[in-house]
């Protein structure tokens, strides 16, 4: 994976990223969990249905109507604050000019944090950058720096189990470092004086990203990407695993990987290099979490795809469709009798 990453903030140096639009820029703002799960075979949402006709052109995200699936019960289960992680630019760049004129830009750690409110929810979104330490060092400022009361992390990923496919989405249940390694000390896979390796996600969020994925794919995807872009990059049919994430600092791209993560990790639904970073600092501050991953490939030989083609005309809309739905859940749940405009 050949993608430039120099510098903070959201102005990667991929080709065809796009460039955030300006905001007001601040200084540094003042300062002001469950046990070890077994492995169990991923649950499966139902695909939505397929076979739409799709526009000629791919467009940007259209506005997308309120949601009636499930909420929150209570408004207590609704964040104050919720933070938003991405690990490429185009992943979030929809929600950050969303966020419009009004939204503060804090640098941080070479990274611009962005404070609004998109969907009625006071969010902060940030580029995190590729790898677990640069994810675990953006969740911890997250939360130390700008109170987020959850996180969620937006990304790509490549396929390891067989029924993962291109244009899935995978939300995670789970989530792993495939490369820890501290035997004989600890066992493989153990995060060394943690007593585990795998960390869970919140419930909650997780069950309503997954819901929120689901309607993206039933009501948008057939609209905003076309049949040409769908036969481009072999998406056919997507639909929505919960399950478990593997993270590691290396891309995996050939057989020989993805054969020993099946071998070694049967339970894997796919690997990528941020979210079990993630999961751990919010395990260890007692934040709720959540993940999901837009499949980008399958993590073998054939994974030379043309990431930001894929990232622009496929995983932006995923992720900014999922998203507002995600936010516009939660803020129905605060304010169940308030409009919630796009």
């Amino acid at each position: 994976m050949s993608i430039g990453e120099s510098g903070g903030g959201l102005s990667a140096e991929a080709g065809g990223l796009l460039q955030p639009p300006p905001a007001e820029r601040v200084t540094r703002p003042d300062a002001g969990v469950s046990a070890h799960a077994a492995a169990a075979p991923p649950a499966h949402v139902t695909p939505p249905d397929a076979g739409v006709p799709a526009h000629a052109a791919a467009a940007p995200p259209a506005p997308i109507t309120r949601p009636d699936a499930a909420v929150p019960a209570h408004a207590a289960d609704v964040p104050a604050r919720i933070g938003i992680m991405a690990a490429l630019h185009d992943e979030v760049a929809a929600l950050v000019a969303a966020m419009g004129p009004n939204a503060h830009v804090h640098t941080v750690g070479q990274r611009d944090y962005y404070v609004g409110t998109l969907m009625g929810c006071e969010c902060v979104l940030v580029l995190a950058r590729i790898g677990k330490v640069a994810a675990a060092a953006t969740a911890v400022t997250l939360i130390r720096e700008f109170n987020a009361g959850s996180v969620i992390f937006a990304g790509l990923a490549g396929a390891v189990a067989t029924d993962v496919r291109v244009g899935d989405v995978v939300v995670a249940r789970h989530l792993l470092q495939h490369d820890i390694n501290a035997s004989p000390l600890f066992p493989r896979y153990e995060v060394p004086l943690l007593g585990r390796s795998h960390f869970d996600t919140c419930e909650v969020l997780t069950a309503t990203l997954a819901e929120c994925a689901t309607r993206y794919l039933t009501e948008s995807f057939p609209h905003e990407i076309n049949a040409a872009t769908r036969h481009q990059f072999g998406v056919d049919q997507p639909i929505v695993h919960v399950g478990t994430i593997a993270s590691g600092d290396c891309f995996v791209n050939d057989m020989a990987g993805v054969a020993a993560l099946r071998q070694a990790l049967p339970e894997v639904l796919c690997v990528e290099m941020e979210g079990a970073a993630v999961a751990q600092i919010c395990h260890e501050y007692s934040i709720p979490c959540a993940v999901f991953r837009t499949i980008s490939d399958r993590a073998d030989d054939s994974a030379g795809v043309d990431f930001s083609a894929f990232l622009t005309q496929v995983a932006s809309f995923y992720s900014a469709g999922i998203l507002q739905r995600f936010l516009s859940t939660y803020a129905l749940a605060a304010t169940p009798n308030a409009t919630v405009h796009r």
